[in-house]
């Protein structure tokens, strides 16, 4: 049994999302079962998955900086082909900040998706697949001096009658530990508010609206009446605004009992 978690690392903290419930199988079923095979349309769709989408979601599919673990994502452990995911590649998912890709042609949108379901045969293959964590592990903190820090260092940002009002009955255990350390991370249904970014041209003119896309290239803005524009990333200046910052930020000023005592707080708001 897990009876503490310490203070945790950024590079350890990007790891938790990968923890899930245990299986229900033979544990020791992962170590034996054979390793998958990455075929041609997999290996083919490495290099335009990387381009196109390694830095939302990860170049090996497990989640990046702004994009869920799509290893893990039902649109693509329930579909049994390629079919059913080729109008989202297509056409994007503008609302959640995803652009389509129409400019690729249906091999490499195909070869893309052999590459992703790849990933997600290697993860589920993987040996020691993931144990659970019980909430009763996590709950070790006092809830007094967790409110207390709270409100001293994200209350500005958070309020326990607003946005968090009701978050101990909503999540609980490992989930709500993630959501305190990194949102986004939980595998929350709804995807957290996107950061915004300003971006300022060489003429002057200044675009506000949600980071919609960015890598070493290109930046892709949402603006406020739904259009998507982009720039080449040399060309203009960048700011951008990202809420979760500060959790990383807040990362480096935890203690061990601070952790497990804020957790024990947002736990007690029922």
């Amino acid at each position: 049994m897990l009876h503490r978690i310490t203070a945790l690392p950024l590079a350890l903290l990007l790891w938790l999302p990968t923890i899930t419930q245990a299986a229900t199988a033979d544990p020791t079923s992962a170590a034996t079962a054979p390793a998958p095979v990455e075929t041609p349309a997999a290996s083919a769709g490495r290099e335009p998955f990387a381009a196109n989408c390694g830095f939302c979601h990860g170049r090996d599919a497990s989640g990046g900086s702004t994009g869920p673990d799509l290893t893990h994502s039902e649109a693509v452990t329930q579909s049994a082909d390629a079919s059913a995911l080729l109008p989202l590649l297509r056409n994007g998912r503008p609302d959640k900040g995803m652009p389509g890709f129409a400019q690729l042609s249906a091999d490499e949108l195909n070869n893309i998706i052999a590459f992703v379901q790849f990933q997600t045969a290697v993860a589920a293959s993987a040996n020691g697949q993931r144990r659970a964590v019980d909430a009763s592990d996590l709950l070790v903190g006092n809830a007094r001096r967790g409110k207390i820090y709270f409100d001293k260092n994200c209350g500005s940002c958070h309020s326990a009658s607003g946005d968090l009002a009701g978050i101990g009955s909503r999540m609980t255990g490992l989930p709500l530990l993630r959501r305190m350390l990194y949102p986004g991370s939980e595998g929350r249904t709804n995807p957290r508010k996107p950061a915004t970014v300003v971006v300022t041209l060489a003429s002057g003119e200044q675009v506000r609206g949600d980071l919609a896309y960015r890598d070493e290239f290109v930046v892709g803005v949402k603006t406020a009446d739904g259009r998507y524009q982009s720039w080449a990333v040399p060309q203009v200046n960048i700011v951008v605004s990202d809420p979760v910052e500060a959790h990383v930020e807040q990362l480096a000023r935890y203690t061990d009992a601070d952790m497990h005592n804020v957790y024990a707080y947002l736990q007690s708001l029922l």
